[in-house]
């Protein structure tokens, strides 16, 4: 079966100028609350932390003999985020199943207006080859103002992004996915805790069948039925290497290849850029499991048909077969559903409506699963006659059948939701979701920090040093956590996390190219750069979650 996914949570935001968003501060006498319902333009006065000018005013200025030991709060360091992933773009395989990303909730800086929005919603991704798994980005918040396109001249700095420090913050490790069994072609193969449950399964009904045509051996069925478990999956695997290879020809990155329990998973990230090329990525794994089950076939001449020996290669020819047969089928997420979406996709011209075919044509041949399935089983259409399908073989024929169109069924309803991410992907754009920032001096107290930023109505805090270089990040999470009355004794500096080169990005970034560059370095807040290196913004994980989540609940 062949598998994408789409990686990245982002959130809403509106078509931005070329306006840098870092600027000196600029007086606004009369902030007025954005209207929550304005999907364009974010006004000037929005405000970042919470403080009015008049609170900003009035703040309590420090005792010359005061003890600045017994002031001075400790700040307050939120934990970081994952940044949006966009979406796996791929996973192909004999079969396989989405598996969701849960999200944390960091805590954000209130705003004015921030009663005035409604929760965001997340929807459900799924690792599919092709129609893109993105992983959400976590830290859902309710949604905030996004950045006026419209900025005048006068919010522009001319500090740039300088050097990083030589101490990067630690990177959250990335899931593994099972027991790291080797790196083919540089991809890592895991194998999941559940194919350990479907080996044993394998072990126990093979064993049942190698005890009526090799009565002698024993207990030992055991394990020759044990090695056919681990033969058939080293096919498998041949499968999703078919498809990793492919991949990797197309130039389209292979994440991992994933062993568990209906088979394997190929997590391509990216999409095949024609209908021939996607057409071949998913033809190569069946095209595989034919040619095993010819090689198995022609194996088998030479031995005697009732040894241990025969017994296994025709087993191995047969179960080949059946996987070759099954992700044929055409429908969503199968190897033919996949085949089917480029035919369609190359006739029509439109990739959404390949998929959108292909996916129904899965719905409906999960039904046909669930019901056809047990139905053969009783007639002896499959083999063994109708007087031996009784009690405990219909109960799992039945159990199997209502698995395989589950997995078939939720497999093409993702790929629908993954193809309608992919389509409005393009609509993030770095630029438009980057919040006005102010540069501030490491000493600068937090409340004249605010001040400052609520008059340039700007929502973010970039610390300088005198010559202008930005050094770190103010968080929004650390602002919320000092009380107000003590900002005039708190330094920005204790509230920041310092840069790192993958916390800068460039205000050109937008869809997939976006969302890669956020993962690769996990944070609450980007600086956000122009080309020449002058400071355009700062880019929260929040709002381009929040983006994400709007494009997915758009229709197409």
């Amino acid at each position: 079966m062949d598998e994408s996914g789409g990686s990245g949570q982002p959130r809403s935001g509106t078509d931005g100028s070329a306006e840098p968003h870092a600027g000196p501060p600029a007086r606004a006498t009369d902030p007025t609350p954005p209207d929550p319902h304005d999907n364009g333009t974010r006004p000037t006065s929005d405000r970042p932390a919470g403080t009015t000018d008049a609170d900003a005013d009035a703040a309590p200025q420090p005792a010359e003999d005061a003890d600045p030991a017994q002031d001075t709060p400790a700040p307050e360091h939120a934990d970081r985020t994952d940044p949006p992933a966009p979406a796996d773009h791929g996973a192909t395989g004999a079969t396989g199943t989405p598996e969701p990303a849960n999200a944390e909730h960091p805590a954000e800086a209130p705003t004015p207006d921030t009663a005035d929005h409604a929760d965001a919603t997340r929807q459900p991704g799924h690792p599919h080859s092709g129609d893109g798994q993105p992983r959400p980005p976590t830290g859902l918040q309710k949604p905030q103002d996004a950045p006026d396109p419209h900025a005048p001249d006068h919010h522009r700095t001319l500090a740039h992004s300088g050097t990083a420090p030589k101490n990067p913050p630690p990177q959250s490790p990335q899931p593994r996915g099972g027991l790291l069994m080797g790196r083919p072609f540089g991809v890592p193969v895991y194998v999941a805790p559940s194919w350990f449950l479907v080996a044993a399964l394998i072990t126990w009904v093979f064993g049942g069948q190698l005890d009526r045509v090799l009565p002698e051996l024993g207990a030992a069925r055991y394990l020759v039925s044990l090695f056919f478990a681990v033969a058939f999956y080293a096919s498998v695997l041949v499968h999703e290497l078919a498809h990793t290879v492919a991949a990797l020809r197309f130039k389209l990155p292979v994440r991992r290849i994933q062993l568990q329990f209906f088979g394997g998973v190929s997590e391509i990230e990216k999409e095949a850029e024609t209908p021939g090329r996607e057409f071949v990525l998913a033809f190569v794994g069946p095209l595989l499991s034919l040619v095993l089950a010819g090689v198995f076939y022609l194996a088998m001449q030479p031995v005697e048909p009732g040894t241990v020996p025969g017994v296994l290669l025709a087993g191995l020819m047969i179960s080949n077969l059946i996987v070759a047969a099954f992700n044929l089928l055409p429908g969503l997420p199968l190897d033919g559903g996949r085949m089917l979406r480029a035919v369609v996709w190359k006739i029509t011209g439109r990739p959404m409506s390949g998929t959108i075919a292909a996916a129904w044509v899965g719905r409906a041949l999960a039904v046909c699963v669930l019901i056809g399935l047990p139905l053969l089983t009783q007639s002896g259409a499959l083999g063994s006659s109708a007087e031996d399908n009784v009690g405990m073989d219909t109960v799992m024929d039945a159990l199997l059948a209502a698995i395989l169109a589950a997995i078939i069924w939720t497999g093409a309803g993702n790929s629908l939701r993954m193809a309608r991410l992919r389509e409005h992907l393009p609509e993030l754009r770095a630029r438009t979701l980057t919040r006005r920032a102010v540069p501030v001096e490491i000493d600068t107290p937090l409340s004249e920090a605010l001040r400052r930023a609520n008059d340039a109505g700007a929502r973010a805090l970039v610390v300088v040093d005198p010559e202008g270089t930005p050094l770190s990040l103010v968080r929004e999470a650390a602002i919320v956590g000092v009380p107000e009355h003590r900002r005039p004794w708190v330094a920005v500096s204790g509230l920041a996390q310092d840069l790192t080169d993958g916390m800068r990005v460039s205000a050109e970034l937008a869809g997939e190219d976006l969302l890669d560059a956020l993962r690769a370095t996990p944070a609450t807040e980007y600086l956000v750069v122009e080309e020449t290196g002058e400071i355009y913004g700062v880019l929260s994980a929040a709002d381009v979650e929040r983006a994400f989540v709007k494009a997915m609940a758009r229709p197409s």
